[in-house]
């Protein structure tokens, strides 16, 4: 019982890998990497909003 589940296990994991190389997946493996490490060149949008409670 154990060698037909250990072997449908092993043809899944073979067809997920082969479609995850067909897709692109392992395409730039750098990329994300040096990615993290680039500054912005504009800071990100305020997300202050004014205080509503305060009238004039």
């Amino acid at each position: 019982m154990l060698i037909p589940i250990s072997l449908v296990l092993v043809a899944f994991i073979a067809l997920v890998l082969l479609w995850a190389v067909r897709s692109g997946q392992f395409e730039d493996m750098e990329g994300p990497a040096h990615r993290i490490l680039m500054d912005d060149d504009q800071p990100p949008p305020s997300t202050d909003k004014p205080d509503e409670t305060q009238k004039d």
